[in-house]
């Protein structure tokens, strides 16, 4: 085994809060290293078969990229502008926008410019590089092993190593144990998601219920993704972004309910031959990235995101999303701030987690503090069946307030105001009940968050909260996607 140079930062996996890490940090001054285990051209790719993912990311978050970069982000990379995002009932019968104006990426081109920031601000990257796990000394992490292309084995030794490996990264799981940050995650916790890239001839015929070129859709329906959702995300020219997730436990008690035997994959093409506008579907599989499937996890990001030595960004740290999966959002604003802070604490030479504790108060006011409210909204969305879907959607909420809900706000509702449209039925009105309940710990939940700890001394008394709060909806709503 051979060893490195030091540097004062290192950043493991060049995807999006990657690349964009190791360029904050090394405008901040700090040497850095990038090292990823695709190839150049391929940077960012999450398996072989591609950079799986809806594609879809808010406008804001564009700008917020494009803001602290001081680059402009525009076609190719940007490849369809979208009005916002609508999600269907399972019935079509009623939908909620939220959202606003967003951007279909085309997520090569996308990864490949962040890449090219990195190696401008003076990033040395290195890739094909296979990470086996951290390096750590007295509980203080200092640096990451792991195989050349070659297959030799090395050692780089840092200040701060900063985590980008995504979902399933070695890094977190072979940290010391600790309080701080989690090492797995719950698997119910896990959607099983795939998709593809389509381009198709002409439209049969125009029905906006299935496909909408202003608008990305979702589409709620248990049977169809138990856990989870389908999505059609219009792409430039006659290009579309269609997929599904799933929860792998309301997926096993769907098929057990209808003595089926189906997979993510069999649900994705059952989904793809329910839509009925398009003529002629041929996969569009340019830089290999037409089909592919992933892991995206769809709870509140982990409550801490430092230890000492060790910061961690977007899916390493389960960022994405939960009711919407989407990760892109989190992943550049954590890699913009994540890298600032490593600079900082370089400067100061402390690297402890009390010192990298700025980070995860920064990351919380920005996006996170809403994100465990969220989750309990998820958890309660899979406990529903798809008749109590279609009237909750028809009855329960405005278009007002499921927005509000979307991006993590709490809107005023009681029994009394909803009893104006007459609730039909034992079930809808427990429904109803349960989504007064589940507003009301969305509530507690964003209070809880408001309130971050300032230090780590802190910390486990709110951990212990938040982990409590979880349970207790996760015990009162159990997944139900055919009951």
């Amino acid at each position: 085994m051979t060893s490195s140079n030091d540097y004062d930062v290192i950043v493991a996996g060049a995807g999006m809060s990657g690349s964009l890490a190791a360029a904050m940090a090394a405008r901040g001054g700090a040497s850095v290293l990038l090292v990823d285990r695709n190839k150049e051209e391929s940077v960012g790719k999450k398996t072989v078969w591609g950079w799986t993912c809806g594609d879809a990311v808010a406008g804001s978050h564009i700008d917020f990229l494009q803001k602290n970069t001081g680059v402009t982000f525009s076609h190719p990379e940007l490849d369809q502008q979208v009005a916002g995002v609508l999600a269907l009932s399972p019935d079509l019968s009623s939908k909620y926008p939220f959202d606003g104006v967003g951007y279909s990426l085309d997520r090569p081109e996308f990864e490949r410019k962040l890449l090219q920031i990195a190696k401008k601000s003076g990033v040395e990257y290195i890739p094909e590089f296979e990470v086996d796990g951290p390096l750590a000394e007295n509980n203080v992490i200092t640096g990451i092993s792991g195989r050349s292309k070659g297959g030799e084995k090395k050692i780089f030794k840092s200040k701060i190593v900063i985590d980008c490996l995504g979902v399933s990264t070695v890094i977190r799981r072979k940290l010391p144990e600790n309080p701080y940050v989690d090492r797995t995650i719950d698997i119910d916790d896990i959607e099983s998601t795939g998709r593809y890239i389509f381009e198709f001839e002409s439209l049969d015929h125009e029905d906006e219920r299935y496909y909408d070129r202003k608008y990305a859709l979702i589409h709620l329906n248990n049977e169809i993704a138990p856990g989870g959702y389908g999505w059609v995300f219009p792409r430039s020219g006659n290009r579309v972004n269609i997929g599904l997730g799933v929860q792998k436990r309301s997926l096993d008690i769907r098929n057990k309910a209808l003595g089926k035997s189906d997979n993510l994959q069999s649900l994705i093409d059952n989904y793809v031959k329910m839509l009925p506008v398009f003529k002629d579907l041929k996969l569009y599989d340019k830089d290999g990235n037409g089909k592919g499937s992933w892991s995206v996890p769809v709870r509140r990001q982990m409550e801490s995101l430092v230890f000492n030595g060790y910061m961690g960004a977007g899916d390493s740290m389960v960022m994405p999303n939960p009711i919407s999966a989407g990760g892109i959002g989190p992943a550049l604003i954590s890699g913009i701030i994540c890298g600032k802070h490593s600079a900082r604490a370089v400067q100061e030479g402390d690297v402890s987690m009390k010192n990298l504790w700025s980070y995860n108060l920064e990351y919380n006011e920005l996006y996170g503090k809403k994100m465990a409210g969220m989750e309990a909204f998820r958890i309660y969305l899979q406990s529903l069946n798809n008749s109590i879907l279609n009237y909750g959607m028809k009855s329960f909420l405005t278009n007002e307030e499921a927005s509000d809900l979307t991006v993590g706000l709490i809107p005023e509702l009681s029994m009394a105001q909803k009893f104006k449209m007459i609730l039909k039925g034992a079930r809808n009105i427990t429904a109803f009940s349960n989504l007064i309940y589940t507003v009301k710990k969305m509530k507690e939940l964003n209070d809880i968050y408001e309130k971050y700890p300032k230090t780590p001394e802190e910390f486990p008394k709110f951990k212990s909260t938040v982990v409590h709060e979880i349970e207790e909806v996760k015990e009162r709503f159990k997944p139900n996607p055919i009951g």
